[in-house]
């Protein structure tokens, strides 16, 4: 943008030098071909000694009144009363020029082109007028002009002259109109463009800070998802653990206590390859050698085995591969439900049914427990927050949802749907 009004700007000056250049040298010049044309047609015109000898110092005159003009400065400037004078006392040294010898309208066609610079407002069109007179003049054969015929062809050609210097007149009110709405254009576009970077500075900054918050937004998610992993993972594992422990330090037989810790060993081996999963981020461990529903099956069974719950494990519709972090996810929140079950409900028997249909998945988990009022604030979060809380976290993050239905004394339903990605036949 600064680039373009530079070079707009030094295009303006090289117009203008130009400008001044042919004001500075352009009368001189025509004034010396003038002369040189007059004293080369003398004879052709018949003009007297007395009117050879006039032209000298009106010659002479011309001369000066330039370099008066020319070595004050003026050339440079707009209309003054100073340029006002000088357009018309050369109109008049011109005019009598021109009276005594026609060729000197080559000196006079100046007025044409330096009324507008140096005469003010309407006092440009009647330097016109007055330089089209003295064109007339010269065209019809001099001035005064001879005769009624030489009034007719004087009057014509003044009336030519007059209808030239309106036409270009106005062409160039016209052309000036122009340059200012280019102008004028040229200012808009540079402020658009202004406006513009300063947009793409702004969005620029503001893609940035959305790349930090998106980032803090990820490992907020992540520390959340793996607080969870880690709650329904170890943490279960470590309750089932001191559960075990409870219960051989509660038996007062010798022949118990082996069951116990066999079980404890298992479920502290459990926990330490959970433990290793979610630090590399895979897969739940009962997901690594099966799918969904074996996974299900043996969680289900191994949850009874430890519980003494009845657990029923049902499948309907067509198992298919479903993606990893589906999986897991349904996994994850068949483990919290059944934790559940056995730290609140008191239940006799669990019933959980895996169910794909078409386009989703759907889970239900029910128990024949005491069941509990969901609107109850103890309720809506478990143990460190990871509760139905998190479960619906859980479901959400793939797009599922998750719903709890129970009543104290009529047991407890938890469902969940997740939709699954369509693929084109």
């Amino acid at each position: 943008m600064t680039s373009t009004a530079a070079a707009r700007g030094e295009r303006g000056d090289a117009v203008e030098q130009r400008g001044n250049l042919f004001h500075s040298w352009g009368p001189l010049l025509l004034l010396a071909v003038s002369s040189v044309v007059t004293f080369a047609t003398v004879d052709l015109f018949a003009m007297s000694p007395a009117e050879r000898v006039a032209v000298i110092p009106l010659t002479g005159v011309a001369v000066l009144l330039h370099l008066w003009w020319w070595r004050n400065g003026h050339v440079s400037r707009g209309p003054t009363a100073a340029s006002s004078l000088h357009y018309g006392l050369r109109w008049a040294v011109a005019a009598v020029l021109t009276w005594l010898n026609p060729f000197y309208a080559l000196y006079a066609i100046i007025g044409y082109f330096t009324a507008a610079k140096m005469l003010p407002g309407r006092w440009a069109n009647a330097g016109l007028l007055a330089t089209a007179v003295t064109m007339a003049g010269s065209q019809s054969g001099g001035l005064p002009p001879q005769g009624r015929v030489g009034w007719v062809v004087f009057g014509a050609l003044l009336a030519v002259n007059i209808s030239m210097v309106v036409i270009f007149t106005h062409l160039e009110v016209k052309d000036i109109e122009r340059t200012r709405r280019h102008l004028a254009t040229i200012t808009e576009l540079e402020r658009t463009n202004a406006r513009l970077q300063q947009a793409l500075d702004e969005n620029a900054a503001l893609h940035a800070q959305l790349v930090v918050q998106a980032r803090e937004a990820g490992v907020a998610d992540e520390r959340r998802r793996l607080a969870a992993e880690i709650h329904d993972t170890l943490a279960q594992g470590l309750i089932g653990i001191i559960a075990q422990l409870q219960a051989e330090a509660a038996s007062t037989g010798a022949g118990t206590a082996r069951p116990h810790l066999d079980r404890a060993a298992k479920l502290a081996r459990q926990s330490l390859g959970e433990a290793r999963r979610s630090v590399r981020n895979l897969s739940p461990a009962a997901l690594e050698h099966d799918g969904l529903p074996q996974a299900l099956r043996k969680t289900v069974r191994t949850w009874s085995e430890r519980e003494g719950v009845r657990g029923e494990f049902t499948v309907t519709g067509t198992a298919q591969q479903l993606p990893d972090e589906v999986a897991a996810t349904v996994l994850r929140i068949v483990q919290e439900t059944l934790s559940n079950v056995a730290r609140h409900a008191r239940a006799a028997r669990v019933g959980v049914t895996l169910s794909y249909m078409d386009g989703e998945i759907t889970l239900d988990v029910r128990d024949d427990g005491r069941g509990f009022d969901p609107r109850a604030p103890l309720f809506r979060s478990g143990p460190g927050g990871f509760g139905l809380a998190g479960m619906r976290a859980r479901a959400e993050r793939v797009a599922g949802s998750l719903s709890v239905e129970s009543e104290p004394g009529h047991g407890t339903a938890v469902s969940a749907r997740v939709p699954l990605p369509r693929h084109d036949r």
